[in-house]
Formats: structure tokens, sequence, C-alpha cells
């Protein structure tokens, strides 16, 4: 499970904001994840709920923003939303990095992201 040290990396990177802006309360943690990442949105939120119990940003809410996955295809000039696997063994749509024109490989141009995009605090 990534998502754990993801999500502990995220919740460091908040309490050191914590500290340095003096900040009585976390709300809202709001996160960009690329549909690239394959990180699960619920999973993340788990991991935040633990990870927070007993320190300064305990009680704030994690909010995540997916962002689409978009790829261009240097052999066919392709770019828009990538191929997607949908065999029956997986339990959800899966993006690929394989042209749905062409069929050769792409270059993600979106999609890959994981950054913190705000944090709602009160001082």
């Amino acid at each position: 499970m990534h998502e754990f040290s993801i999500v502990s990396g995220i919740v460091e990177k908040v309490l050191e904001f914590f500290v340095q802006e003096k900040a009585t309360r976390i709300i809202t943690v709001r996160v960009a994840i690329g549909e690239l990442t394959f990180l699960e949105p619920e999973q993340m939120r788990f991991c935040y709920t633990a990870i927070i119990q007993e320190t300064g940003i305990e009680g704030s809410v994690l909010d995540i923003e997916t962002v689409p996955a978009t790829v261009q295809c240097p052999h066919c000039h392709y770019q828009g939303r990538p191929k997607y696997w949908d065999d029956a063994l997986a339990f959800t749509l899966v993006p690929t990095l394989q042209c749905p024109d062409c069929g050769k490989s792409t270059e993600a141009i979106e999609g890959q992201e994981c950054a913190i995009k705000s944090v709602q605090f009160v001082r």
C-alpha cells in the first residue's frame, strides 16, 4: 500500500506548515492526485485519518482532487485521454500508456501529479 507512504509525506509537510504559520487548527488539506499515480482516494483518506491522530492537525480533512490523465503520442500525434484496459480481471478501468489511435506507446502529459494544493487553517 503505497498510499501510506505518500500520505505520511503529505502529513509531514502539513505539520511543518502548521508550526511555521503558528496555526491553531488545520481545517482542510486539499491535494491533487493524478490518475496515473494509481493512488486510491479512499485508502488515502483512511491513512490520513489514522496518521493525524494525536497530532496538531487531528480533526482536519483530506480533500482529494483527481487530475485526469492526458497522453501524447509521438508517432501519430494523438493528444487526449489514454487508452483504458478494461479486462474482466480488473475491477475498474485502468489507464495505459498505449495510444488509442495507433496502438504505440505514448507519453504522459498530465495525470502524474501528487501535490498539496492548499491548506485551510486558523491562526
